[in-house]
Formats: C-alpha cells, structure tokens, sequence
C-alpha cells in the first residue's frame, strides 16, 4: 500500500512539474512541494496504522 501511494504522488509531483493540476493551491508549478508534504503524511499515517492493525 505504502509503495502504490508513493508511486501515484511521485507521478502527481512530476505532473505539477510539467504542467500544473489547476486544482485549489495547486494552480502553479512551484506548488509541487505540496504534494510532497501530503506524501509524507499518508505514508506516516499507513505506517503507524501498520503497526496498530
């Protein structure tokens, strides 16, 4: 799970990249650290949902 989640926001990070998502606080192509900071949280919370479940 954790991989296919990293995978899909990699993709959305190289995406903003080239061109922007126009999504609300994506409009530009600076904003992909964004995405990075959403990865890291999902991937923090399946971790610790891992270790719970």
């Amino acid at each position: 799970m954790t991989k296919i989640i990293g995978l899909l926001l990699l993709a959305a990070m190289g995406i903003q990249i080239i061109k922007p998502l126009g999504l609300p606080g994506l409009r530009r192509r600076a904003d992909f650290w964004k995405l990075a900071v959403l990865a890291f949280v999902l991937w923090a919370v399946t971790l610790l949902l891992k270790d719970f479940v």
